[in-house]
């Protein structure tokens, strides 16, 4: 029988068993970088004419002097949000994840990564659940390119609430960033109450004890809905499920992961991005000189997206509920 306490205790009650609301997590962020901004003078906004989608409206309504429009210039927003860090400043700079940065990736490198400057990179519509923009815009590749740039940290939020308290955070830390949001609405798993610190696990599924077969979820980002409810089918099933949160994907956290993999089978990754690089790799890579493990990665293999409604592209490209149940069924 499946019981609620196998869930922790701060996520959404009844989430196995009522659909869950939906809310983009750029709204979270709009909500995080509002507050971010009321809590200290120091942070600023920039915005690529993209104020209304990346959410980042609120701010410049409220603070007009701390907000530039750069306009449709990604180069330029990297450099200029380098230029204000420098003298001070805690620059969240915010474009479409296709753009920035994929379109200022060398940008970043050379004058946020290198000079480690106190600069926040805003990635929105990350991922292929932007839907009807299609391929060009449905970002799949940037948490590879960007997890292998020295000094950069990289976070995927799993819902609106985690996002706001993502940003908060991330307005605290010195140091570069990089976050991914979505465009769609996707489920609220947590609550305002629930823990986020930078490069830190959360276990948010436990599997029951005395399972014979026993299969550890890593997941990042939007899809953590998803995860849970396949720990929720895979355990009717008598395989027992643990649900590992990483949000932040670099750093990653080697100790909880280590403890999923020493307590499990095998594990299942879950990401809205490509396999290749992602947080899949980076598990696969740590576990590897560490604690050799069975690993089956989910999420876009090694192609571009297309144009479609968010749920129905998440499970054309297999990352829906019965996917990740069909790859942990796999490992047996």
């Amino acid at each position: 029988m499946i019981t609620h306490n196998m869930f922790a205790s701060h996520l959404q009650p009844n989430i196995a068993t009522e659909a869950p609301k939906k809310t983009s997590t750029r709204v979270g962020y709009g909500e995080g970088l509002l507050e971010a901004g009321k809590r200290d003078q120091h942070v600023v906004a920039l915005c690529c004419d993209l104020t209304e989608s990346t959410k980042t409206d609120a701010f410049a309504k409220e603070f007009p002097k701390r907000f530039v429009q750069i306009g449709i210039a990604e180069q330029n927003l990297a450099s200029v949000g380098s230029g204000m860090a420098a003298m001070g400043k805690i620059p969240f700079i915010a474009s479409y994840a296709a753009f920035s940065p994929g379109r200022n990736w060398e940008q970043i490198r050379t004058t946020i990564a290198y000079n480690n400057s106190n600069v926040k990179i805003v990635g929105a519509h990350a991922g292929i659940s932007v839907g009807p923009d299609g391929a060009t815009h449905q970002m799949t590749e940037d948490i590879a390119i960007m997890r292998a740039m020295p000094n950069m940290i990289v976070i995927a939020p799993a819902d609106v609430h985690e996002a706001r308290k993502m940003t908060l955070a991330v307005a605290k830390h010195v140091g570069p960033v990089y976050f991914r949001l979505g465009r769609s609405d996707t489920p609220v798993v947590t609550t305002p109450e629930s823990p986020f610190e930078i490069g830190k696990a959360e276990l948010l599924y436990t599997k029951t004890p005395g399972r014979e077969k026993n299969i550890g979820i890593v997941v990042t980002g939007s899809l953590l809905y998803n995860a849970l409810i396949a720990a929720v089918e895979l355990e009717k099933e008598g395989i027992g499920v643990s649900v590992l949160h990483m949000a932040t994907i670099k750093p990653l956290d080697t100790e909880a992961l280590l403890a999923l993999a020493s307590t499990h089978d095998a594990l299942v990754t879950v990401e809205e991005h490509q396999i290749i690089g992602g947080l899949g790799s980076a598990v696969a890579e740590y576990l590897s000189g560490t604690k050799p493990t069975r690993i089956e990665r989910i999420g876009i293999n090694d192609s571009f997206g297309q144009s479609g409604e968010p749920d129905e592209l998440v499970a054309h490209y297999g990352m829906d509920i019965p996917s990740i149940v069909s790859a942990a069924r796999r490992l047996y």
